[in-house]
């Protein structure tokens, strides 16, 4: 019988978590850019008895996803995807988040559309930040994230201006939203492509959870303190953990999903929901 493969894109806190929640009895295919990171966390799983194979990928570049998908393949029969790699705006350029977060997400979906099995699903992590920004774009700069050439998502006019103008934190954070809105846009408009082969795609948006990333965005000066704010006031009243996150990522995976395919889960401890609809006084 052929292995079931479960890939896992993203060495980090979040790719980890995911890998031990759905890696039980399968073969587990990690990828990431970082060699070092991939090494630490396949032996971590191979100690605690996971089988592993481990692939270094740079996302922003289709040749090395596409190797990736092929690498995966030739393990067994690939039933589960789960994208988590990406940068944040305290991390990276507006270059680099549009390369990795955006145009790298749209690789990894179009890398694995005919390589998942029947049944097969996938999830990739995308951000709050593109909930909260989606209502401020316009329906056609929606649908040219979700459906412009993966090659031409740099040519989009609002991705153009970014890319030409000053690499500042306003722009870096913008270009998050977008990049992340596209992630939500582009497993949307794949679920139809994914179903005519009876595989399923779906995206988590995360709010503010416990990772090195998330905690760096914390320290950032008052801007770190804005989001630790959201938190705190928010319904849930802390920050997310990664097994919030792989909770729900392996919900969407199992056979339990079987008919959410196109849909954005938000993760987020209601910090969206306290955000469009503050706390007020109960009526008397």
């Amino acid at each position: 019988m052929e292995p079931q493969v479960v890939v896992v894109i993203g060495a980090g806190g979040m790719g980890g978590a995911l890998a031990r929640r759905l890696g039980a009895g399968r073969h587990l295919v990690l990828a990431d850019r970082d060699q070092v990171a991939l090494d630490m966390l396949a032996t971590s799983l191979a100690d605690e008895g996971f089988e592993t194979t481990v692939v270094v990928v740079d996302v922003s570049d289709g040749g090395s996803v596409h190797a990736l998908a092929n690498s995966a393949a030739a393990c067994g029969s690939i039933i589960a995807l789960a994208h988590t790699a990406g940068v944040s705006p305290i991390q990276a350029s507006v270059t680099d988040i549009f390369a990795v977060d955006m145009v790298g997400t749209a690789l990894v979906i179009d890398a694995f559309e005919d390589r998942m099995a029947g049944g097969g699903a996938a999830v990739v992590v995308a951000s709050m930040a593109a909930t909260l920004l989606g209502s401020a774009m316009s329906a056609e700069e929606q649908r040219g994230l979700a459906l412009t050439r993966t090659r031409e998502l740099r040519d989009i006019p609002s991705v153009r201006m970014l890319l030409e103008g000053p690499d500042s934190p306003r722009a870096r954070a913008t270009a998050y939203g977008i990049a992340k809105r596209a992630n939500q846009l582009r497993v949307q408009s794949a679920a139809p492509k994914w179903g005519a082969r009876q595989a399923r795609i779906n995206s988590i948006s995360p709010g503010i959870i416990a990772t090195p990333m998330g905690r760096a965005e914390l320290s950032d000066g008052s801007t770190g303190e804005m989001i630790a704010a959201m938190a705190a006031d928010a319904p849930a009243g802390r920050l997310g953990t990664v097994t919030d996150v792989a909770a729900v990522a392996d919900f969407l995976l199992s056979r339990a999903a079987s008919y959410i395919s196109g849909a954005d889960i938000l993760v987020d401890g209601g910090v969206v929901a306290s955000m469009l609809y503050p706390k007020t006084p109960a009526p008397k």
